[in-house]
């Protein structure tokens, strides 16, 4: 059976994706594989919640967010040179809150609601191939469907990626993130507190009541060994990590550990194929940019779809992908620079590299346009 479009990947770009070519009429095939349930969080900016509520992916309020109104940045660092304390409040963007903190499995649920008719496989793809009307795509399991249009939203490590020759460059690093959820006797409502350490950064993201998302960067040895050890000296640990500011902690989740790489492509659209979010670009979780950039991925590809009607040529498919790749290029390379020139400049032990940090902390302290210029910029603006 031939499609419009094919979309691979299940999880939330995949779905967002497959959801919203469905609701513009296109006949699609979702390639879904199914798997365990997602216990992550993702803190979501404004503009990419604005996007969410505008194209139905969230349908009336956002009650099932925990807000996220002040950003708390304190250097816990041994270092010489160490950035002063910084605390950012979203009053002063003019908005109630920077964002949203969303449990993945919820936004999962919200993004699934449709009523557009698309066929979801719940099986792995094996094979994709162009061929004269578009793409020939095969399962594990022995089905075969074709496709004017490829969507590629299947992960690091991309089948579409890899199968269509799309360039692609991975940095390894010799850190870890663990992610928990855990409880403090004390938090600050509605304020994400992180602790900036010379092997990454150990972030506190208010998720309701007294109820935390951990996010805790450092040496993969050092986060294993914390996942393994006994829930009494996880929690102890979370307490030093902490400085003891909150109080007694309490783990509520088991500590999952993800080793950290950065994904580079410098092509994201072509021959009518398309790659979103960690298929096109992964890095490590800071800055909150991970799924806000993969979103920012399914608003462009929604861009250069909507001028297609149903029943597209592969011609008109090739050009939407072009037109894609153009929309993404700036705001991939501004993004991905970015992040990895801030998680690179949290583990240097260069002298020269702790001072610019310290000064710039200072300068976003003090001066109120780059305050502004900051808070635009790590919204996504």
């Amino acid at each position: 059976m031939h499609y419009d479009i094919a979309v691979i990947g299940g999880g939330l770009t995949g779905v967002a994706a497959a959801r919203l070519a469905a609701e513009r009429g296109h006949k699609v095939a979702h390639f879904a594989p199914k798997f365990a349930k997602d216990y992550r969080t993702s803190a979501l900016m404004m503009p990419t919640v604005d996007f969410m509520k505008s194209s139905g992916l969230l349908a009336g309020d956002v009650a099932f967010g925990t807000p996220l109104q002040k950003i708390r940045i304190i250097d816990a660092t041994n270092r010489l040179l160490r950035a002063p304390e910084a605390l950012f409040d979203s009053a002063e963007t003019g908005r109630a809150a920077f964002g949203y903190n969303y449990a993945n499995s919820d936004l999962l649920g919200a993004f699934s609601k449709t009523s557009a008719k698309k066929r979801s496989i719940n099986a792995v793809v094996s094979s994709i191939k162009r061929v004269g009307e578009g793409y020939a795509i095969e399962t594990e399991d022995g089905r075969a469907v074709s496709a004017t249009m490829v969507l590629g939203a299947d992960g690091k490590k991309s089948r579409v990626r890899d199968s269509l020759g799309f360039l692609s460059h991975m940095t390894e690093f010799g850190q870890s993130a663990l992610v928990a959820d855990i409880e403090f006797e004390r938090v600050e409502p509605e304020t994400s507190v992180e602790f900036h350490y010379e092997d990454g950064p150990f972030t506190l993201v208010p998720a309701g009541d007294r109820k935390i998302n951990l996010v805790w960067l450092d040496k993969h040895e050092i986060v294993a060994a914390a996942a393994r050890g006994s829930q009494n000296e996880f929690e102890r640990a979370l307490e030093e990590k902490s400085h003891h500011l909150f109080g007694h902690a309490k783990a509520l989740t088991k500590a999952f550990v993800f080793p950290l790489s950065n994904l580079s492509v410098p092509c994201v659209g072509k021959n009518g194929a398309m790659l979103v979010g960690e298929a096109a670009h992964a890095f490590p979780p800071i800055g909150a940019q991970g799924l806000n950039l993969g979103l920012r991925d399914v608003e462009n590809f929604v861009s250069a779809i909507d001028e297609l009607e149903p029943g597209f040529s592969v011609e008109m498919a090739e050009k939407a992908s072009i037109r894609y790749d153009q929309q993404r290029q700036h705001d991939l390379r501004r993004t991905g620079g970015f992040v990895d020139g801030l998680f690179r400049s949290l583990l240097s032990d260069f002298v020269g590299a702790q001072g610019l940090r310290q000064t710039g902390v200072w300068a976003l302290k003090t001066i109120s346009p780059l305050r502004k210029f900051a808070f635009q910029f790590g919204m996504g603006n």
